[in-house]
């Protein structure tokens, strides 16, 4: 009764959202022969009454309820309703669980034979993909073992990936939640003018499945023809009233869980390792193997896999299809594992594609950074520039609306520097324009150069408040940031923005909008920002760059990137880092170029996600954090990159050489520059990029390498010191017990980057920083030259974190070379490494550390100072 009361009333109900248009049900229908299981997609949670409401009639198939169906109270009392059968959970049968599911699929199999329909989900769970993975099915190949000759069709559900009931917002929908929601909506469209998804229902009758081969080869073919044609997700309005057409939307990430498996604790890679061999009888379990392909687990291993996964350790496992690998489940052991509630992309706003692109890319004239941009901004005040996933798109007329409110708080502030701690956001940018037209000096604060560095740094300047934002302070507080020398200093904006009216708000919209928004670009202070280098010495110095610093160094750019009218740039590096502050905060407000952030440049999944979305066609970033990118990237999600820029680090090998096997159109272009070159000092060309160099010097870029000892220019293709001059080169640091950086050469004052370099068919290579070398038996030997041999031995292209790091011990007469080493790397290995490269034999190690991690700077630099004070401790 209760049964037939839904079926009726649920496909006039579906009917008001959905367009159902079915296909090929005619020629399941011709034949006579009973007993069909049909094999469905599962890309949302109303699949079931969809096709049970185009099957039932004609064809009555029992429903086989997956986990996801039970996972809720609404969909277990429907389902129950409707007479499914389901499958047995480890939850609920405990060790019986396997014998119970035997049974289970024996009485389905007993249906088929006599005659009777089944209708089953073969991927057992939700999508949560527009394609599904079967490698793990194993109850269908069971099924037609005990029934030969059963006729099998297929069923593909195109539409509905991205609706309401799928898992493609990145998270398992609430059905109860959904189905109250989805009332309000039919009930705000007067019940009939919903609009309506186009759903497409094919049928397929497969007469040629090869059942006698085993349970992989009908997976092939099944996830073959389940998957053909798979739709993207696609959005579909819920008012009527709405102008907005269907649109499809950026695909989830694919679950994984994050980290680097070498940093669990050795009692737990036990443990883990013990059980799988237990459970899958396979000996020899390494990281890589895979649950399903290599160790043969199928859905219900899988499930019992989660079952004991929290019961040894703890951690519940927030999506099993994040569990991939061996190396999944030890990260999954220490709560690494990672919620499909993370990572949500939103959608991106319709004017990000279609803000005007044909205004040519120039940066007008101005002596500085406030008066360039307001000429910029005045060539097209609706122009699209600055973008990110929690402020949405912003354009030239938003960024000034912005700057009015926010210019009178900080000329209110103390003193003549205020200190800005933001992560890479549109938000960052606008506060960088508002504190220089307040006529206060920007002061970038590095919260990874931990609390001695960052207040010395601060008291040097007299810096009296940080602008910063509960949500970073909270979430560093978590992550245990020391934030002891900021904290008396900060002011957080989003309480401040509590205290401004909306009056205040509407005229400054207004003003933006009419033009009349007097800004005066002559009270900019004559520091256009305040850095800190990291440094190996005890304190950080103080790198003042002026407006005509970096405004050199971005029309230089400009000569050497041609940047087309719809460039659209991905930002990640932090305002912090020079290389972030000029050329994806300050470069794209000044040419008009669209750019787009993320703040926090490891994750490289969403970034990956972002390039895609967005379109993006230029990805600036530190060899580190392009590694991360690309080893989480799929195909798909690159294809748009036109131009990667790599600097502050050498680019190593495998990032050149994954580019181009996997996304062979990107162009590499490495360079070279620092925090007091404003800080691009050469970069490789576009027309003619040399793998493996740091391209030629900016026009403005006066050089000269020297031979240290003999100071004269040395010949081409040998080594020295590189020396620089410009417009772009900082007057000296700030601080008073600092030795100066620049010295006589020629007759003129050059700043000594301390960087060897030696040019080769017209570019120049770099050679490695003069600290990093040190004397040993008379000759200079390359601790970067010793790290480069042991990465390509050691560090894998997959690998993003540094697995390794030389350092010199701490006495000056023949030190011994240290390797610092996370990957378990022996000493008489790492000098065979050595060897192999064609180094001498004073390049051998002689000391072998093992550490849990590798330290890193905020930029991803290793921090060899850190492993310098490790030395220290242990008494050299």
């Amino acid at each position: 009764m209760i049964d037939s009361l839904i079926r009726t009333l649920g496909q006039p109900l579906l009917r008001l959202r959905y367009r159902i248009h079915t296909e090929g049900l005619e020629a399941v229908s011709s034949s006579a022969k009973p007993g069909i299981i049909f094999l469905a997609s599962h890309p949302s949670l109303v699949d079931p009454f969809i096709l049970g409401s185009e099957l039932h009639r004609q064809f009555a198939p029992t429903l086989v309820m997956g986990r996801d169906h039970a996972a809720s109270a609404p969909m277990r009392w429907l389902a129950r309703a409707l007479g499914a059968r389901p499958l047995p959970d480890p939850v609920e049968h405990g060790d019986r669980t396997r014998e119970a599911l035997d049974e289970e699929l024996a009485a389905l199999a007993d249906r088929l034979a006599s005659g009777r329909n089944i209708l089953m989900f073969p991927g057992a769970r939700l999508a949560r993909q527009k394609t599904q993975d079967l490698a793990d099915n194993s109850a269908v190949a069971e099924i037609l073992r005990q029934t030969p000759g059963v006729r099998v069709v297929v069923v593909r559900l195109h539409g509905l990936w991205g609706s309401r009931f799928s898992a493609a917002s990145g998270r398992r929908p609430s059905v109860g939640l959904e189905l109250l929601k989805g009332l309000g909506y039919l009930l705000a469209n007067a019940l009939f003018f919903m609009p309506r998804r186009e759903v497409r229902v094919a049928f397929e009758e497969l007469r040629d499945l090869p059942v006698k081969a085993g349970r992989e080869a009908i997976n092939r073919v099944l996830e073959s023809r389940l998957n053909e044609g798979a739709t993207p997700r696609i959005f579909v309005p819920y008012l009527v009233w709405r102008d907005h057409a269907p649109r499809t939307l950026p695909e989830p990430p694919r679950p994984r869980v994050e980290g680097n498996p070498r940093s669990v604790p050795p009692q737990v890679r036990d443990a883990v390792r013990r059980h799988l061999q237990a459970v899958t009888g396979h000996p020899d379990i390494q990281e890589h193997h895979h649950l399903v392909r290599d160790l043969g687990l199928d859905v219900l291993g899988h499930r019992e896999l989660e079952i004991w996964l929290e019961q040894a350790f703890g951690y519940p496992c927030s999506d099993p299809a994040s569990l991939q690998t061996v190396g999944d489940l030890l990260l999954a052991a220490t709560g690494a594992a990672v919620s499909l509630r993370q990572g949500e992309l939103k959608a991106v706003p319709h004017a990000w594609f279609h803000s005007r692109t044909d205004l040519p890319i120039e940066m007008p004239e101005g002596d500085t950074i406030p008066e360039v941009f307001l000429k910029q901004a005045r060539r097209d005040p609706g122009r699209v520039v600055l973008a990110d996933q929690l402020g949405g798109v912003k354009t030239y007329r938003d960024v000034i609306t912005a700057v009015l409110v926010l210019k009178p708080i900080f000329e209110r502030l103390e003193g003549t520097h205020v200190g800005l701690m933001l992560p890479a956001s549109g938000g960052a940018s606008i506060l960088y324009l508002a504190l220089l037209f307040a006529g206060k000096t920007p002061v970038l604060v590095n919260w990874t150069a931990g609390a001695r560095s960052t207040a010395y740094g601060l008291d040097l300047v007299g810096v009296k408040h940080v602008v910063t934002v509960s949500t970073l302070v909270n979430r560093l507080q978590a992550q245990g940031v020391d934030l002891s020398a900021v904290r008396d200093r900060l002011l957080l904006l989003d309480e401040v923005g509590k205290g401004i009216t909306l009056r205040t708000k509407v005229s400054a919209a207004l003003r933006a909008r009419l033009g009349r928004f007097s800004l005066d670009p002559a009270k900019a202070p004559p520091t256009a920002a305040l850095l800190f280098t990291s440094g190996s010495e005890s304190q950080p110095k103080a790198v003042p760059l002026s407006h005509g610093n970096i405004l050199a160094n971005i029309r230089d750019i400009t000569q050497a990137i041609h940047f087309h009218e719809d460039e659209r740039v991905l930002g990640c590096l932090p305002p912090f880092h020079a290389f972030g502050l000029t050329t994806t905060t300050i470069l794209p407000l000044l040419l008009g170029l669209r750019v787009v952030y993320h703040p926090n440049p490891t994750e490289g999944r969403m970034l990956a996600r972002l390039i895609e979305a967005y379109h993006a066609t230029l990805l600036v970033g530190t060899p580190t954090f392009l590694g991360g990118i690309l080893r989480t990237a799929e195909d798909r999600h690159l294809e748009s990159l036109r131009i990667v820029v790599s600097g502050a680090e050498k680019c190593p090998d495998q990032v050149y050489a994954t580019l181009a096997r996997r996304w062979p159109r990107t162009t590499v272009l490495e360079g070279y520059g620092i925090t007091e070159c404003s800080p691009v000092v050469s970069v490789n060309r576009e027309e003619d990029p040399r793998t493996g160099t740091i391209g030629k010097p900016l026009v403005s870029v006066e050089w000269a390498i020297v031979d240290l000892e003999a100071r004269r220019r040395v010949e081409p293709g040998q080594a020295g010191m590189l020396l620089v001059r410009g417009p772009s080169i900082f007057s000296g640091y700030l601080n008073p017990d600092v030795e100066s950086p620049f010295e006589s050469f020629e007759g003129r004052d050059w700043y000594r980057t301390g960087d060897l370099v030696r040019q080769e068919r017209g570019v120049l290579v770099f050679a490695g920083r003069l600290k990093r070398f040190v004397k040993l038996g008379g000759e200079m030997v390359s601790l970067p030259a010793i790290e480069e041999a042991l990465a390509k031995r050691f560090q894998g292209e997959d690998e993003v974190e540094p697995l390794l790091a030389v350092e010199a011990a701490t006495e000056d007469l023949n030190p011994d070379l240290i390797l610092f080493s996370v990957a378990g790397i022996g000493r008489d290995d790492a000098n065979a490494a050595i060897r192999a490269a064609g180094l001498s034999s004073l390049h051998n190690i002689r000391v072998v550390r093992q550490i849990d991690q590798i330290p890193t700077l905020g930029t991803g630099k290793t921090d060899y100072r850190a492993l310098k004070a490790m030395l220290e401790v242990a008494g050299g």
